[in-house]
């Protein structure tokens, strides 16, 4: 049996985190607890009471260091906590919750590290959405030499050994390209299941922007050749 951590960053959720922590399983096969953990990321609307009123933990920045410094702070959490495996999910509620089971099956049979839920493999991804994480996908496996089909995908799950080893040091939506860098420079076993996207005008807006990633380009060239080579 095992203990599962669900991380949920969040920035200004208020009209979601609610519904995303209600509709989180509350027991799963062969997990014997669950733990749900909120890192409320320097909000300024009412996210953190929100989350509070649910009876979960709530991790808060004062200042809001982004989605990289948001996941930092919950494996961190995860790692002192004695998680066996620790899942990521976003708090805009773009990712079904019956999910779960499916992402963290290879963990639980030994067969993966570390598991990435794939939206490309998976139904409800718009046109715009898919061409942009084709882009993002290749530009990750050039960087860093490992192909996946959603590398930017919000929804995966972490072994204990992963979380032990994994290091983020990117603060933002980087951080998505980052777990694949540290996935290869680990040697992490990858595995892949096709998840569910729920896109809403909400959560597109709440989302990584398509105006954004040439700044997310620059950022991961300067990671790469120039500050962390």
């Amino acid at each position: 049996m095992s203990k599962l951590i669900i991380i949920i960053p969040a920035y200004n959720e208020a009209k979601t985190i609610g519904m995303v922590l209600d509709d989180l399983p509350k027991k799963l096969d062969k997990i014997n607890q669950i733990e749900t953990v909120v890192v409320n990321d320097g909000s300024s609307d009412d996210t953190e009471n929100v989350a509070k009123k649910r009876k979960v933990k709530v991790l808060t920045h004062i200042l809001n260091r982004g989605l990289g410094g948001a996941l930092a702070t919950g494996i961190e959490y995860a790692k002192k906590n004695d998680a066996d495996i620790v899942v990521t999910f976003d708090a805009d509620g773009q990712h079904d919750p019956t999910d779960i089971p499916k992402i963290i099956e290879p963990i639980l049979n030994k067969k993966a590290d570390f598991v990435i839920g794939s939206r490309m493999k998976g139904q409800g991804m718009p046109l715009d959405r898919k061409i942009l994480n084709w882009f993002g996908n290749l530009l990750t496996f050039l960087l860093f030499g490992l192909y996946t089909t959603d590398a930017q995908s919000g929804m995966r799950a972490l072994s204990k050994k992963a979380v032990s080893l994994i290091r983020l040091q990117m603060n933002r939506m980087e951080v998505s390209s980052e777990f694949i860098k540290e996935i290869a420079r680990l040697k992490l076993k990858l595995h892949e299941v096709p998840i569910k996207a729920i896109y809403t005008e909400y959560s597109k807006v709440k989302g990584q922007k398509n105006t954004n990633s040439v700044n997310v380009f620059v950022k991961l060239l300067f990671y790469k050749f120039v500050n962390l080579k």
